[in-house]
């Protein structure tokens, strides 16, 4: 920036370019997010912001993975119903996932629906240790296959999308992935789209919420983690016209699918005005800028927005209470020429079209009767782990209950220990002023017997038992020297007594 000193100091309308400029290699601090649009079957750019800004990719890496799986069994190298085995590498990633156990075995049509509609982090390990022999093998060929498509800004380090050092990619590079895919792979590209599973008794919808919502929509994957922010490579076609949006560093689930519906109707309507602006040409020809991603992390996960790095986005659903906030209205129809405006929470919170989910099940291929049975017997292992896993949650929480309750019964004991301790003090020194004064009137002492009923008839209140001994009372009450009731309030006096029954003794 030192070769700028000389321009400011000339003129300030170098200060408002150099500030222009700023803005085309930066995302704002206040708005951090890339924004692109581009026509499927050309790659022209339609609309740009920070598209070729570094970013993290999060789980929109899975959009790669299934190019890569997808071209090996379009090339003969493996086949859909592949069987491949859960490894312990596999099953120990964290959520989202199907949480398999090691040594299951799934075919790789079922591992490809699980990895794309529920985001499941250890399908895609078992994916890329099928294909590529290990992680790090399957990421070299993601890279490779990266450099072979023209995505100049990304590498790959996971197949998934789970933060890790070097796993870049850029705005621009997915719209180049989600072309190529439509291109290469249009036999198998109902996998980019399904709108929900089905597995045993869970249904899992697509985490894509514009699919079954917005008129068209039909790719392709979402990704969170909080260095990133919410993710989104979406398409949709109209009238025989396919775009693809792409949605880097969204504040939220909701806001991502606005953002990309936005843009994808802007690209349908066609902008009246849209021949003012200057062309911006073909997505390949877009320069990448050379910097560090921005880490949104401070922003989306401090604080009370703790999230784990998952795509499981509990803002998915809007409340009631939003829906009547028009902030996030959304037009769908330019230029108020076409119907009014639709809100985003009618969008987001509107029921998905009607679909069937698709059935996905471990073991080989099925179908009929077979079928069938399958899912019942993945349903029925689904209810016994869930069963199980609720059984070792409640077994955890019951000693934590225990020692609370244990330390609310010390506390109590304590206390009632301090209370009866400080009674019997009281008590105690009240009947050695006494004491002390028949001592010094030995004429009175006679006088003392009576005086020293009131106590008796404390303790006896205090001792259930002593009420069944009348024959005592006499030596509690005048047999004895007047010191006595002073030496038997001694083991009443230690801090903490106690009797048989745990309960504090009490004084006398």
């Amino acid at each position: 920036m030192h070769f700028l000193r000389p321009l400011l100091r000339r003129s300030p309308l170098n200060l408002l370019l150099m500030t222009a400029a700023l803005a085309l290699v930066a995302p704002s601090a206040a708005r951090a997010e890339a924004l692109l649009l581009v026509e499927a079957d050309t790659g022209k750019v339609l609309q740009a912001e920070n598209a070729t800004y570094p970013w993290y990719p999060a789980s929109v890496t899975k959009i790669m993975t299934a190019y890569v799986t997808l071209k090996a069994v379009k090339d003969g190298k493996i086949a859909l119903d592949t069987l491949l085995t859960v490894s312990p590498v596999a099953a120990s990633q964290s959520p989202s996932k199907m949480g398999f156990r090691p040594g299951t075995q799934i075919t790789v049509d079922n591992a490809l629906k699980m990895m794309m509609v529920k985001s499941a982090n250890d399908m895609a390990v078992v994916l890329a240790e099928g294909v590529g022999g290990s992680v790090d093998g399957f990421s070299a060929m993601m890279n490779q296959t990266a450099r072979k498509l023209g995505m100049t800004q990304t590498s790959y380090v996971n197949p998934n999308g789970l933060p890790a050092d070097g796993q870049i990619t850029s705005a621009r590079d997915l719209a180049i992935l989600a072309r190529a895919v439509l291109r290469d792979l249009p036999e198998y590209e109902y996998f980019m789209h399904i709108p929900a599973i089905r597995f045993g008794r869970r249904v899992m919808p697509n985490f894509n919420r514009l699919i079954g919502r917005y008129p068209g929509a039909d790719g392709f994957k979402t990704g969170f983690i909080c260095a990133s922010g919410y993710n989104l490579v979406a398409s949709a076609t109209r009238n025989g016209k396919r775009l693809i949006a792409v949605v880097l560093g969204a504040s939220s689930g909701q806001t991502r699918a606005i953002k990309a519906a936005q843009m994808l109707e802007r690209g349908f309507s066609g902008e009246t005005l849209s021949w003012l602006r200057p062309s911006l040409g073909a997505v390949d020809n877009l320069v990448p800028v050379d910097a560090s991603p921005p880490n949104l992390r401070e922003d989306m996960c401090s604080g009370k927005r703790k999230r784990p790095a998952s795509d499981e986005d509990e803002d998915l659903l809007i409340s009631s209470a939003a829906a009547g906030n028009g902030d996030n209205a959304i037009s769908f129809f330019s230029a108020g020429l076409q119907p009014p405006a639709m809100r985003a929470s009618e969008l987001l919170a509107a029921a998905p079209a009607a679909a069937e989910p698709v059935p996905v099940y471990t073991g080989p291929t099925k179908s009929g009767a077979a079928l069938i049975a399958a899912v019942a017997a993945d349903a029925d292992k689904d209810k016994q782990v869930h069963a199980r896993g609720k059984k070792s949650r409640l077994a955890a929480k019951k000693p934590e209950a225990g020692e609370k309750a244990a330390a609310k019964d010390a506390k109590t004991e304590a206390k009632t220990d301090t209370k009866t301790d400080g009674k019997t003090r009281t008590a105690t020194a009240k009947d050695a002023s006494k004491n002390a004064k028949s001592e010094t009137r030995p004429e009175t002492r006679s006088e003392t017997k009576p005086a020293a009923k009131p106590a008796s008839v404390k303790q006896v209140a205090a001792k259930p038992d002593a009420a069944h001994k009348p024959a005592e009372k006499p030596a509690a009450s005048g047999d004895q020297p007047p010191p006595k009731p002073k030496a038997a309030a001694k083991p009443a006096a230690k801090p903490g007594a106690k009797s048989t029954t745990g309960e504090a003794k009490p004084a006398g």
